[in-house]
Formats: structure tokens, C-alpha cells, sequence
């Protein structure tokens, strides 16, 4: 008798894991438009995609989002939670902007100063730095006058949102890459932006993690590989 429990409840378990694997795929009742008719409905079947239009050239099997027709720089229809939906897609490039500026520089000076430190500096690790610039105070004069630049970069993105700027715009060009006979370039620097802080981004997140994980830093691991602890060893030549 507990035999055939145990199958019933395996079958059972096998049932509805089916059936949320199908639900999976179907549109959410929030995002899916509503059809017309009932009728209409059993026609069409569930859709993997929830926007209109043609389909994504980053996602291909998902609809382009409805506020992504491709007029910013770097804009190739990637939006698969839905955010240019919620949010202005104005706001959204001026954080992207922001978060990857700070993130390119963040890669070359994490990659410096695992190479040279400056003279009234200590060598530290840079996953450690963060402690030591915390008890001696350095951390919180950045806190400072970052919270310093986040008021002109607040009352920027209000002229963002009412369209008096282009997202990211502070007029900050010092060798004239948008000026003269360069302004001709100006789309093209504004890709090679975008696409430069979108790499530092995930290449910083990286850095970070592989810190935590193998307590090396990044040349140092270039030199001297160390898996990660706990999977198997490996034989490299």
C-alpha cells in the first residue's frame, strides 16, 4: 500500500511539474495584452513574447519593448524584464551613463593599484581597501563630495526629464571629441561609450568576485592561476 502512495504522489508531482512548465512560457495577465474575445484567445494560443512588434535583435525570440525604437546609442532591443516600460527610458540611460563612467573607472584604478601605489598609500589589497579607508576616514570624505555632485546631477536629470538635455549631456569635453570637424563623430563616440561602460560594469562585478573567491587579485591571478577552491584540480599546460 505505501508503495502505491509513493507512486501516485510521483505521478502527481510529475503532473504538475508539466503543467508549471507550460505556464512558464505562457504571458503574464499583467504584460499580455487582452484579446478581444474569448474565441480570439483559443486561436492564438500563449506567446512566449509580451510586447508588440518585430522581435528583438539581442533576444530573438522575444519582442522588442514598445519604447526601444532604437534612438539612443547602444539601444539593441535588450529589455527582458520590462523596465523601459515602467520607467522613462531617459532616466534609465542617464543611470546606465552614470553607473558605467563610474564603473570604467573603477576597473583602471582597481587594476592600478594592484600595480602601484602611491607613496603615502599602504599596499592593501583592493577587496580590503574599502575597510582600511573606513577606519581612516577616506570613505567618508568620497561619501561627501559624492553626495556633493549628486545635487547637480539631480537637478541635470530634471532637465533630462522635461527634454532641455540629452541623458548623460554635462557639456564635459576637455580635448573637443564632439566639436569641429569631430562632431561628425559624435554618434559613434556615444556607442563606443555606451558599450565601453556596459563591458566595465560586468568586468568590475568580476573582479570583485573573483577577489572574494580565490583571494588573488587580478594580475596577480593573470601570473599565478588558482581554481577556485573546492572543484576539482586541474591540469593546465
Amino acid at each position: 500500500r505505501e508503495a502505491l502512495l509513493n507512486t501516485a504522489m510521483f505521478r502527481t508531482t510529475l503532473a504538475l511539474a508539466a503543467v508549471a512548465g507550460a505556464a512558464a512560457f505562457a504571458p503574464s495577465p499583467a504584460f499580455a495584452p487582452k484579446a478581444a474575445t474569448t474565441r480570439a484567445v483559443a486561436t492564438q494560443g500563449p506567446r512566449m513574447a509580451v510586447f508588440g512588434g518585430d522581435f528583438s535583435e539581442s533576444v530573438p525570440f522575444l519582442k522588442t519593448p514598445t519604447n526601444l525604437d532604437g534612438s539612443l546609442p547602444g539601444d539593441v532591443g535588450f529589455d527582458p524584464l520590462g523596465f523601459s516600460e515602467v520607467f522613462d527610458i531617459r532616466v534609465l540611460r542617464e543611470a546606465e551613463l552614470k553607473h558605467g563612467r563610474i564603473a570604467m573607472l573603477a576597473t583602471l584604478g582597481y587594476l592600478v593599484q594592484e600595480a602601484y601605489v602611491l607613496p603615502f598609500f599602504e599596499k592593501v589589497p583592493p577587496i580590503q581597501a574599502h575597510d582600511a579607508l573606513v577606519k581612516s576616514g577616506g570613505m567618508s570624505q568620497i561619501l561627501l563630495w559624492t553626495s556633493f555632485l549628486e545635487i547637480f546631477g539631480g537637478i541635470a536629470l530634471f532637465s533630462t526629464i522635461q527634454g532641455r538635455r540629452y541623458p548623460g549631456d554635462f557639456s564635459f569635453d576637455p580635448l573637443g571629441l564632439s566639436q569641429g570637424k569631430n562632431a561628425d563623430k559624435l554618434e559613434q563616440y556615444q556607442l563606443a561609450e555606451i558599450k565601453h561602460s556596459r563591458l566595465a560594469m560586468l568586468a568590475f562585478s568580476g573582479f570583485v568576485h573573483q577577489g572574494f573567491i580565490t583571494k588573488q587579485g587580478v594580475l596577480e591571478q593573470l601570473g599565478n592561476f588558482r581554481p577556485i577552491p573546492g572543484f576539482p584540480e586541474a591540469t593546465f599546460f
